[in-house]
């Protein structure tokens, strides 16, 4: 029987699985590793320690528990957090830490700066997306300015997944999915890199070539084989953002499909039958060509839960915190007690894109416990959800199904509250193994083993989660008070942060 390994790459943890020719997982292994802070807005990993070393680590772990023997392996698909902007060397070694996707917010003057050059409306044409802490170029042009050194010695400007396929392979190489988070140096109308926008922000001889995600990005070299375990040889597909696999993984594949993803932010994929022109959202060319998704995310969400965990359930056993806090949230009623939170613990991204929005708890008393404030937490995180999902309607588009996939679908309280404050169903599948599923199932389309279509054969609806209606009352009034409260206080969030800006 064939297989196929999916490795995928978390800001918190990697996760990988061994997947036979029926879609049956015959092995899954996984890794922890932290996302450094080293200051307020910076959000980082090492692309060794944090991304290779848990690759081959999985690999091997994965191969061994199996028994699988490694010729047997038909193909490799990897996935990543995305878009990330590393610079390495010629030997594609990395210079510095990673700079992570849209929780990392150090170029905000830059966003500035260059969509005042350019143009809202110029970049949502050619470009597809507004420039938010999303974006790759502003950082670009933040690496340029503020480490001078790095950027000389730069052979290479990669994105994560780019970087684990060109240690498999030698290849450096980046999907059009992840190309086109690249603004204002990727064009989504020719699906190619376009340097007029910005001229003077990179050279192409930095950027990888650009393909199709389940295009045969190279194949698995000698010095990869030894390290991974992997067999000298096995086909590597280009690969795509984590999220992007984690949608394919739960069949998110026709317009109207839509993805919500509860993992260390919430995002959400909606497969769309034209291109979606929106600021507030962003787009690319779907994993397949000819095909549309708009795309859109908080900044943090199970960032959250670990935060709370850490600084307010000290005392609680690491292995089981989580279960302990949901069940003292499950005590208070929906609503938590009148208590409302903003989490704007790294700004927000969409549909606000505020990197001055801070976390706001409101509405506290002193008969308010700590399950109150919890559950607060979740209820904060699913009307930023229901915000977006409302934005999707403004934009002409409403989603006609939903796939939730990820950690936070087991957790009753949050999974739950999402669906009542919006008063949709979520379709849950039977497997919420996440993005290294879907990278699995890429590499044996990759390889011509299967149809797209297969993947709902693989993992098939397992249940729903169904809106409330008793709770309809309670949400009707948070809300609108969650919008109200950033909207009442956005001035004060931006004012906090100008002293800061203004010292040397």
């Amino acid at each position: 029987m064939s297989h196929y390994l999916g490795i995928d790459i978390g800001t918190f943890e990697s996760k990988g699985v061994l997947v036979d020719s029926d879609g049956a997982v015959v092995a899954q292994a996984s890794r922890p590793h932290r996302m450094l802070v080293p200051e307020p807005g910076f959000a980082e990993h090492r692309a060794i320690e944090d991304w290779w070393n848990d690759f081959t680590a999985i690999s091997r772990e994965l191969i061994e528990r199996s028994g699988v023997a490694p010729g047997a392996i038909r193909a490799v698909g990897t996935s990543a957090i995305g878009p990330c902007m590393l610079p390495v060397d010629a030997a594609g070694e990395p210079l510095m830490n990673a700079v992570l996707y849209g929780v990392d917010t150090r170029a905000a003057k830059e966003i500035e700066e260059l969509t005042a050059a350019i143009g809202e409306g110029v970049l949502l044409d050619r470009c597809g997306n507004a420039l938010t802490s999303q974006a790759v170029g502003p950082k670009i042009l933040w690496l340029k300015r503020n480490r001078p050194e790095i950027f000389a010695k730069t052979a290479k400007i990669v994105t994560s997944t780019t970087f684990l396929v060109h240690r498999l392979t030698g290849t450096f190489v980046v999907d059009h999915y992840t190309a086109a988070n690249n603004s204002p140096v990727y064009d989504v109308g020719r699906q190619d890199w376009d340097f007029s926008l910005a001229p003077d922000l990179v050279d192409r001889a930095l950027l990888p070539d650009s393909a199709w995600t389940t295009d045969i990005a190279g194949r698995v070299t000698a010095r990869a084989a030894r390290e991974t375990g992997l067999a000298e040889g096995t086909p590597v597909i280009v690969g795509t953002v984590d999220a992007s696999a984690e949608a394919l993984s739960v069949g998110v594949l026709d317009p109207g499909d839509m993805m919500l993803m509860y993992g260390s932010t919430i995002f959400i994929i909606m497969v769309t039958a034209d291109r979606v022109r929106d600021a507030r959202l962003w787009y690319a060319p779907w994993l397949f060509p000819g095909e549309h998704a708009s795309m859109s995310g908080l900044a943090t969400s199970g960032t959250l839960t670990h935060w709370f965990r850490d600084t307010l359930a000290k005392e609680l056993d690491p292995a089981t915190a989580m279960i302990a806090l949901a069940a003292e949230a499950e005590t208070s009623p929906p609503g938590a007690r009148g208590l409302v939170l903003l989490p704007y613990f790294s700004g927000e991204r969409t549909p606000i894109h505020d990197p001055h929005a801070k976390g706001v708890l409101f509405g506290l008393n002193l008969t308010h416990t700590r399950g109150d404030i919890y559950r607060a937490l979740l209820e904060g995180i699913a009307c930023g959800t229901n915000h977006i999902v409302d934005t999707y309607l403004e934009a002409g588009q409403d989603p006609r199904a939903i796939l939730a996939v990820g950690g936070g679908t087991r957790n009753r309280v949050w999974a739950q509250a999402t669906s009542d404050v919006s008063g949709r169903t979520q379709i849950v599948r039977e497997k919420t193994v996440g993005a290294s599923y879907g990278d699995a199932f890429l590499a044996a389309l990759g390889v011509g083993d299967v149809t797209k279509d297969d993947i709902r054969r693989w993992n098939p609806v397992a249940t729903e989660v169904v809106a409330n209606p008793a709770n309809a009352a309670v949400y009707r009034r948070q809300d609108p008070a969650f919008r109200d409260l950033y909207r009442d206080t956005r001035g004060l969030m931006r004012q906090l942060d100008e002293p800061a800006e203004a010292s040397p």
